[in-house]
């Protein structure tokens, strides 16, 4: 059912897909590389479904996504109704306007929405990884079957990074980087898990939506904060049922006493010296070399941090907790007549201060956002006149989506944007043997505005045509975003 003209057939039964640059020869009942394109009684034929959201009303009225139980899956007349990129088809060649250009209606405002998908090369995802471990160095490759498909990124506040795809790896080097990266990309879009290494670090499985596992350990949780802000959080909590407390992390180490949430509650210094690169008063930088041990360092033994004990502050008995940033290592221990310390029973508020730290640490997830920019032949298909596009997504007047998902569009030049993979239709992605990732886009606006950017007005649809797609698949509105239907907001200037 797609909308391309779809070339005819030899006089072998042989017909040419032109939906990508590979122009894939297909016999009879076989499908193209991509398996998205195939040969049905001689003519081209889109295979997969083409997927429509939708949401009904509840009987007292409200618009709800999908509180109906006893929905068949089939479209509900007169419910709102987005018709998504997934399963649409793509402008190329570039010549034509995009597969469909539907008109709609939403609170008597009369709306277009552009729908296609996208062929993408300069294209990758964001890997969010919920984690103080050490994973590997900051710009060490991450390797897939042996082949480099990106890198370790700058980490972020409890989070590790990375960079997955892009152009010079999907096209800039062997045809297997290529191939690997693109299935890479296309497994992590999907929700599908993915084995990797990093050099010089450790073997990682990550997979949207769900806890990373880090050299064969899955995680569970993220840091509640550095070492500093543990300290800053707690420090009222731990303050007359202990003398210091040592938070180990591999950012920010904090030491009670000597921090200023300490110095507030008037503690006595406990001469307990950690080491490391001192920043300001109880905290310090550099305590150990990333690991996966205690607080995202290489510590199995938290007493390796400890420089000197300062028998000046240091008294025997003086009660001593050293704990990690997210509460799962954590010890008691307590000065001897030589300051030496010996590991004690922790008591009871000391053990619940701990829990409490875990408490406070959220679960531990991999996120995945697909990145990617719209080029000019995918903004062809919109106006003949592809700046104007651009310019009215920066003017706020067209709303970007992703198989009608909310995304974030970069500032700057052209349309860079982002999307959290888990918000997308199941089976939103694609591929075409170039290789490049094949990914839906929507592009919805007041129809006087689409007019105004020399829209393809000629081809336009009703949605109630479209809606007839024989291959029509219905899938439930997310609901974690504004209705994709609906126009954007008017600005005070116009």
């Amino acid at each position: 059912m797609n909308e391309m003209v779809k070339p005819a057939a030899s006089d072998d039964g042989i017909v040419t897909c032109d939906a990508c640059p590979v122009l894939c020869r297909i016999r009879a009942g076989r499908t193209g590389a991509c398996d998205r394109y195939g040969n049905v009684n001689g003519k081209l034929a889109r295979l997969d479904p083409f997927v429509v959201t939708q949401k009904i009303a509840e009987r007292s009225g409200a618009m709800v996504p999908f509180a109906g139980k006893d929905w068949d899956g089939k479209l509900v007349p007169g419910a709102p109704t987005f018709v998504t990129g997934v399963g649409a088809g793509t402008t190329y060649p570039d010549y034509k306007p995009a597969p469909f250009i539907v008109a709609s209606q939403y609170d008597g405002v009369d709306m277009v929405t552009v729908v296609t998908e996208g062929i993408f090369s300069y294209c990758g995802v964001k890997v969010k990884i919920d984690t103080d471990r050490y994973v590997g160095p900051e710009t060490a490759a991450v390797r897939v079957d042996g082949e480099q498909v990106g890198h370790v990124t700058t980490a972020e506040y409890g989070s590790q990074m990375l960079s997955i795809g892009g152009v010079r790896h999907l096209t800039g080097g062997s045809k297997k980087e290529g191939v690997v990266t693109c299935e890479t990309l296309l497994k992590l879009c999907s929700g599908e898990a993915v084995a990797m290494t990093v050099d010089e670090g450790e073997a990682l499985t990550v997979q949207a939506g769900r806890p990373p596992i880090i050299a064969g350990a899955r995680e569970e949780r993220m840091r509640v904060g550095c070492g500093s802000a543990t300290i800053g959080i707690f420090a009222k909590q731990w303050f007359g049922h202990v003398d210091e407390v040592i938070v180990v992390d591999d950012h920010i180490t904090g030491v009670l006493t000597e921090h200023q949430a300490g110095r507030f509650l008037d503690m006595p210094l406990a001469g307990i010296r950690v080491r490391g690169r001192k920043s300001t008063p109880g905290r310090y930088f550099q305590v150990a070399e990333p690991g996966t041990g205690w607080g995202g360092t290489n510590v199995k033994d938290p007493l390796e941090i400890v420089e000197k004990i300062d028998p000046k502050n240091a008294k025997p008995g003086l009660r001593l907790l050293m704990v990690s940033t997210t509460g799962e290592h954590a010890e008691y221990f307590v000065l001897d007549e030589q300051l030496k310390p010996q590991k004690a029973p922790m008591p009871a508020h000391l053990r619940m201060t701990v829990e409490r730290i875990g408490e406070n640490c959220e679960p531990a997830l991999s996120t995945v956002l697909f990145m990617a920019g719209a080029g000019g032949s995918l903004r062809a298909g919109v106006t003949e006149n592809p700046v104007r596009l651009t310019r009215s997504v920066k003017d706020a007047l067209t709303r970007v989506t992703a198989g009608g998902a909310p995304v974030y569009v970069w500032p700057g030049g052209g349309i860079t944007y982002m999307v959290d993979v888990t918000t997308m239709p199941a089976k939103s992605f694609g591929h075409v043997p170039t290789p490049a990732i094949v990914a839906p886009i929507e592009f919805t606006m007041r129809r006087d505005d689409y007019a105004a950017l020399g829209g393809h007005v000629g081809s336009i649809r009703r949605i109630d045509d479209v809606a007839k797609a024989d291959r029509l698949q219905v899938q439930k509105w997310h609901a974690q975003g504004p209705w994709p239907g609906a126009p954007l907001p008017k600005t005070p200037a116009e």
